[in-house]
């Protein structure tokens, strides 16, 4: 888990030189404080680990390998089509 570098005394000096009242200026720096850290811990909850990428990475392939067979697969059965219209053309034309 990443650690969250955030000054809060910095953040509450700023806030009050800014005319925040101390209650107000110690509510935003919480506030500031947890949003910051919420958002680091989402984060690193979703970073992809090794095994996470080489598990997509033989997904991908498999995905590739299975891409091919169906491209060999509709390749087969038009040729196979185009044979069977030819031979029902031929058919047709030396029946008439």
């Amino acid at each position: 888990m990443a650690t969250v570098t955030f000054d809060t005394m910095k953040f509450l000096e700023y806030l009050k030189l800014a005319g925040f009242a101390e209650s107000q200026s110690k509510a935003m720096t919480e506030v500031y404080k947890h949003a910051f850290t919420e958002i680091f811990e989402k984060r690193d909850n979703q970073a992809a680990t090794k095994t996470d990428i080489a598990e997509l990475m033989l997904e991908i392939e498999r995905t590739r390998r299975d891409i091919a067979e169906f491209k060999a697969d509709t390749i087969k059965w038009v040729a196979g089509l185009l044979i069977a219209h030819g031979a029902v053309v031929v058919a047709l034309v030396n029946v008439f």
